[in-house]
């Protein structure tokens, strides 16, 4: 199989689990087991605590042995074994234990993939070609899901929620979960890595990123971007709820998240070469300010159905954008530790923060709190963005004159 087909399908079935499992479990959680608010934050904040060590721990393995792909098989195959116990797990602390365990494996896993399609994609386009698959994925599974649900329902299949208001059957996404990720586990097997794009780090090699200015500076950003944006997205199914709305409006709402996202992500490369990698970030993290803001303070659901919009171009400029800039100032054998690290001291801790303060919120304020809070730090974020990125275009060294009469003659002007 070619490569790039292998690195597509790989996206394909890793974000297509995800679609049924990310946007559906606060709800799970809130109505089908009948959690509090805080309950709830406390279990989704297990997911970014486990992985401040699960992700630089697999990066590492991942950058001292040089096989990163099989890397990825372990990760890929421990995910769905985990998507698989959820399904069969009832009761606040095992659902915390069984999550704690997910996240042994699926933290690492999408920076991993991003090491791996950077290594093996061609270039940017062809990491954007990769990736979008998995968008398409994302939204094939949210899509589906209310018709498997009715599905399963009308054969009295379904599982009975524990709250009046909750969906029968939800549980259905564990297990669908599991088998995308299973068809990820087998199209890993198919990847190898040519030896030019496997450097080996050197033992204790990876301290040297944190002498360097511009890698600290995209940690602390992507921390404070994670810290607004995750816990209102994590636990947005609540307030469609709270604002009248079903797991039908949450479907269509979520196509039209992607309705962006899909050519962002297909054309990374070129809007790079627009507007550079900081001008990525700073787009993506003014549309969740306005995304969140909107959400935030209107009663009205057709507002908010339609800022959702705004989502995909968060995804492209923040999601993509972070490990791309960390990809431009990391050496090549330090690639993997460089997004495990990113991944553990921006996305997680940043994420784990802002899952607990969302889910206090909720309790404290009502369910349009957490999106009010992530519209205002969104929206210092990017007012404060261009002095806390360098532009990596800036620090890029002039071409070298390879005519040396030339290179004289300029020097003796």
């Amino acid at each position: 199989m070619p490569t790039p087909l292998a690195l597509g399908l790989l996206w394909w079935f890793t974000l297509g689990g995800l679609g049924l499992f990310f946007p559906y479990y606060s709800l799970y959680l809130r109505e089908n087991i009948g959690l509090e608010g805080t309950q709830v934050g406390l279990v989704l904040a297990a997911i970014p605590c486990i992985g401040l060590v699960a992700q630089p721990l697999w990066g590492q393995i991942g950058d001292r042995t040089g096989k990163r792909t099989r890397v990825v098989t372990i990760l890929t195959l421990g995910t769905g074994a985990g998507y698989l116990a959820l399904g069969h797990t009832d009761g606040f602390l095992m659902l915390l234990a069984c999550t704690a365990g997910l996240a042994c494996f699926s933290t690492a896993l999408i920076p991993n993939c991003v090491a791996v399609t950077l290594a093996l994609a061609k270039d940017d386009r062809g990491f954007g070609r990769a990736r979008v698959m998995g968008t398409l994925a994302f939204g094939v599974s949210v899509v589906s899901l209310p018709y498997a649900l009715r599905l399963f329902q009308q054969h009295g299949l379904a599982r009975p929620a524990a709250t009046p208001e909750g969906e029968a059957g939800l549980g259905l996404i564990f297990g669908c979960a599991a088998g995308f990720l299973a068809m990820a586990t087998l199209v890993s097997l198919i990847l190898r890595s040519p030896a030019s794009t496997s450097p080996r780090a050197h033992r204790g090699q990876w301290r040297q990123l944190f002498r360097d200015p511009a890698f600290i500076r995209v940690l602390a950003f992507t921390f404070l971007a994670f810290l607004f944006m995750q816990g209102p997205t994590i636990l947005f199914p609540i307030l469609v709820r709270d604002q009248g709305g079903g797991i039908e409006a949450l479907s269509h709402m979520w196509i039209l998240m992607l309705l962006l996202e899909v050519p962002l992500v297909y054309h990374f490369g070129a809007t790079l070469e627009m507007f550079g990698v900081r001008g990525v970030i700073q787009i993506g993290m003014l549309a969740a300010a306005i995304r969140w803001g909107i959400s935030g303070l209107t009663q009205d659901l057709g507002w908010i159905y339609a800022v959702q919009i705004l989502h995909g171009v968060s995804v492209w400029g923040v999601v993509l954008g972070a490990p791309l800039y960390v990809n431009q100032v990391v050496p090549p054998e330090l690639r993997s530790t460089g997004q495990g690290l990113l991944a553990m001291l921006g996305v997680s801790l940043g994420s784990m923060l802002s899952n607990l303060t969302a889910g206090w919120l909720i309790d404290a304020y009502g369910a349009q709190a957490p999106a009010q809070f992530g519209g205002l730090g969104a929206l210092l974020l990017t007012l404060a963005l261009p002095r806390l990125l360098p532009d990596t275009r800036a620090e890029a060294p002039e071409p070298v004159d390879p005519t040396p009469s030339r290179a004289l003659a300029r020097e003796r002007d």
